[in-house]
């Protein structure tokens, strides 16, 4: 993906008012914003010494962080704009006499959602049954039936383990059924074995975390502190068992595809029939346990725990899950430990914003329609398929052009490269909720039925051929993504628009911009992990092995390369986890400057803005990242986030490029600049 998921984006200093193309007078638009801006640069930096302070130094100094937002950035602005405009349909829906069932679902999941005083009043009913049914366990193997209906019914899917359905790895055609390893509350697995001062603060914070959220549902200050150190110390046990990020990074790694006999007798701790006999699943044959240690693990403490610790264990998850569809002391907890402490957040965003985000997370092809309707425009699609098929052809070109490949993998190379699908704006067919109750006086239990339709939806497409036209993300998303088993890419609505892509600019910054992002997806076909993907999107190892070896030493200079830079509190990249990234980042900037030079081939450019046309291109590619972050929030992500810091996303690839050091006539020596036999490349 291109952008970090946790760091979308900020308005620049200088923009106007003026609506996007696609808006019509009268409805919801998106403000335009240019996709260069001059008043975004700090030209008193100079670009070969911090080109990231250069292109961005007036952003970030006109756009501080709002206090409801752990990090701000082009990205993050861009999607607060597509919140207003989400708005604006939600509310006109949840306010039409007359409504076709996609307005009346969205318009009255957001009416629920926005009722605070009904949600209030209701407190903690809602988790009344579940809790009921927690206290009445006899065993822990016992609580299959319990397990499948908290994950159906709520929207991670995922308490103590993830079940559903996934390509086959060895038949990306045909999909099977998958297990995965889950059940921490702190966001990644190392947060529970790292020594350092503000790593054991955080084990510390998060079990008051635990106590408060087990106080809120009743139980006493001294039991709840009990309770809470017994899910600290069965969740360690948990996270001892998982994989770390990095090794998740690792596709084999996670392949472990045996008969369902085969995985109930590995892991007999828990009544599997009885499991399946509720989540309802199609006839499960060959299954992929992503994580076979970790269902071990959790088969063992399922029998060794009592099962006090695992009543205790369930109710703090029931509660941490689903905390943002009950009252306001649930959802204040949940924000106090995770946005504010962990995230650095000042304060929580306002409720029309949660639900927006809500809607668009459980009903996103229907809210997306309007999305679609309101803001997006054919020629977009168009132009963005167009620039698509341009960097396409460079890379093909460049694949034939490495000498480091032999024309065996070359040959497999393209013929990955030509099966890639690209999808732009939206799916050919939308989602149907028709089956989902959505009631307008009810939102904790619209949360819980929209999430038991899509846990049923996922579940029965076990056994049967895959759709190749369903998207992974909604389309007013401010993100794009490569699928390796899908083998395509995808680029919603939401990030194709100003000032990401902008057609009323240059293509210079738009190549740089849009171009790059177009790239770096196109790129992750062929990064550490997609590369181990064939064209069918099977994992198949088709290199041959001297090229293979070539490749990981061309990586190696990068993984190396982004390990150096040091981002906070003495805390420095993890280039093993980034580097995926950092392999698309760099190798999609290259593309997207060699399909910028084809397009203008023969073209005399002029200076805009006191800036060259190569110039316009470096600065374009620089804007989309520029962003400032909380150094709380640069804590956790530089723990868990497979992006590198944007300013290092930036600087670190025109390091390895000679066309920015020509660009900006750098001298050799300076920090924007490496020596020719230090340069990293591959694609």
């Amino acid at each position: 993906m291109k952008p970090t998921l946790a760091a979308l984006g900020v308005a620049w200093g200088m923009a106007s008012c003026l609506l996007a193309p696609a808006a019509r007078a009268g409805e919801p638009g998106l403000p335009y914003t240019p996709g260069l801006d001059p008043a975004a640069m700090d030209r008193t930096v100079d670009p070969c010494v911090d080109f990231y302070r250069y292109a961005c130094g007036g952003w970030q100094a006109r756009n501080p962080i709002p206090p409801d937002q752990t990090s701000w950035s082009v990205f993050a602005k861009l999607a607060e704009d597509n919140l207003q405009v989400l708005r604006t349909i939600l509310e006109e829906a949840a306010a039409a006499p007359t409504r076709d069932t996609v307005t009346r679902q969205i318009g009255d999941y957001y009416a629920a959602c926005m009722d605070e005083a009904a949600i209030e009043a209701r407190g903690a009913a809602p988790l009344a049954g579940d809790l009921a049914a927690i206290a009445a366990l006899t065993s822990a193997r016992s609580m299959g039936p319990l397990l499948a209906r908290l994950q159906t019914a709520t929207p991670s899917g995922s308490i103590l383990f993830g079940a559903g359905s996934q390509q086959d790895p060895d038949d990306s055609s045909r999909q099977i059924a998958g297990f995965n390893q889950g059940g921490l509350g702190l966001p990644e697995r190392d947060h529970y074995f790292r020594t350092d001062a503000k790593s054991v603060e955080t084990r510390e914070r998060y079990r008051q975390h635990v106590a408060r959220l087990l106080l809120l549902l009743g139980e006493s200050e001294a039991d709840a502190a009990n309770h809470a150190a017994d899910v600290l110390r069965l969740e360690t046990a948990l996270a001892r068992a998982s994989l770390k990020r990095v090794e998740l990074r690792d596709p084999y790694a996670t392949k472990h595809k045996m008969s369902l006999k085969a995985f109930t007798a590995m892991a007999p701790g828990l009544d599997w029939r009885a499991y399946l006999a509720t989540l309802k699943p199609p006839a499960l044959h060959t299954v992929n346990v992503a994580q076979p240690a970790f269902f071990k693990a959790l088969s063992n403490l399922l029998q060794s725990e009592p099962l006090a610790v695992w009543q205790s264990y369930l109710r703090a998850h029931l509660a941490n899950q689903r905390a943002a569809a009950l009252s306001a002391s649930f959802v204040d907890e949940n924000f106090s430990f995770y946005r504010q402490y962990l995230g650095g957040a000042k304060q929580m965003q306002p409720r029309w914003k949660r639900c927006v985000r809500d809607v668009d997370a459980q009903l996103g092809e229907a809210l997306g329609q309007a999305f679609v309707q309101k803001v997006f425009k054919p020629e977009t699609r168009a132009a963005t398929l167009a620039m698509v098929q341009r960097i396409e052809s460079v890379m093909a070109r460049r694949i034939q052009q490495r000498d480091w490949m032999s024309p065996a993998t070359k040959a497999a190379a393209l013929d990955k490269l030509r099966a890639i699908r690209n999808k732009i704006g939206y799916p050919e067919h939308w989602r149907d909720y028709g089956s989902v109750v959505i009631s307008r006086t009810d939102h904790a239990g619209n949360v819980q039925r929209a999430a038991a339709f899509e846990s049923a939806r996922d579940l029965h497409k076990i056994g049967q051929p895959v759709d190749r036209g369903e998207w992974g993300m909604t389309p007013p998303t401010v993100n794009a993504y490569f699928d390796p088993q899908m083998n395509d890419i995808n680029f919603p609505a939401g990030v194709l628009q100003p000032p990401l892509y902008d057609p009323l600019m240059d293509d210079a910054p738009n190549y740089g911009n849009t171009g790059g992002t177009i790239a770096h997806e196109l790129t992750h076909g062929f990064d550490d992990e997609g590369r181990q993907f064939d064209a069918r999107g099977n994992l198949r190892d088709w290199w041959k092995k001297e090229d293979a070896a070539r490749f990981t030493e061309k990586a190696k200079c990068i993984s190396d390369q982004y390990s150096a830079y040091e981002v906070v509190d003495g805390l420095k990249i993890n280039g093993a986890l980034t580097l995926g990234e950092d392999v698309a980042d760099l190798g999609g900037q290259v593309l997207a400057y060699q399909a910028w030079q084809e397009a203008v081939a023969g073209m005399t450019l002029p200076e805009r803005d006191g800036l060259s046309p190569d110039q316009r291109f470096f600065v374009g590619f620089a804007q989309w990242a520029c962003s400032n972050t909380r150094p709380e929030q640069e804590r956790e992500l530089l723990l868990s986030d497979p992006h590198s810091p944007d300013r290092f996303r930036i600087n670190g690839v025109v390091v390895n490029m000679p066309e920015f050091a020509r660009a900006f006539a750098c001298k050799a020596g300076s920090p924007m600049t490496k020596p020719r036999e230090r340069v990293c490349s591959i694609w």
